[in-house]
């Protein structure tokens, strides 16, 4: 199918998308619909459940959300959203952390990487260099942010993740001093330590 049509079908099925050079913004799930900092495009599109669930982020029935296998290329300071994550048992991560099977206290600095970012668990155990405010955080990296599946019990029924999350625990928004009304999508860098 070529892009148009695929965007076509898109907008059709009540996702408006319109892409411009770097920049790919929509309507559907604003928590996940974000500037991706490159050309990295939908790899497909995900259908949400065929019922509803109680949550703010939630997939909603019959809505298309898109899908990405790729993110924005690693640099010294990569560009990225930061988003909260609760990691703990019970918390909107949803099942264990993909590294290590086990769910992490949000006192720990623990984050997800969108799809491409945590390329198959080669980033699993290490840790990233997150910049905001012009302070700098340390961070372990022990699950993704799934950027291809999404909408079910295992995601939490959250629709998959954009390209360029990454997905903290409270302890690094703490340590970054980012607080009140702040949390929630906040612009930062980052760069494997």
């Amino acid at each position: 199918m070529s892009s148009t049509a695929s965007l076509l079908v898109l907008a059709l099925a009540g996702l408006l998308l319109v892409t411009f050079p770097g920049l790919c913004v929509g309507t559907a799930a604003a928590h996940h619909r974000r500037p991706n900092g490159n050309q990295c495009h939908p790899s497909g599109s995900l259908e949400g459940p065929s019922t509803g669930h109680i949550c703010g982020e939630c997939c909603k029935p019959g809505h298309l959300y898109p899908k990405y296998q790729c993110s924005p290329p690693v640099t010294k300071s990569t560009r990225a959203v930061m988003t909260l994550n609760n990691f703990e048992e019970g918390g909107d991560g949803g099942d264990p952390s993909e590294c290590d099977g086990k769910y992490h206290y949000n006192t720990e600095r623990v984050v997800a990487l969108s799809t491409g970012w945590y390329n198959h668990g080669k980033r699993c155990g290490k840790n990233i260099r997150i910049n905001a405010k012009g302070r700098s955080v340390l961070a372990k990296v022990v699950d993704e942010c799934d950027s291809m599946h999404g909408c079910d019990k295992p995601h939490a029924f959250q629709p998959p993740c954009e390209p360029n999350i990454v997905d903290a625990s409270q302890a690094v928004w703490d340590a970054l001093d980012i607080t009140g009304d702040e949390v929630g999508d906040y612009p930062i860098t980052w760069s494997d330590a």
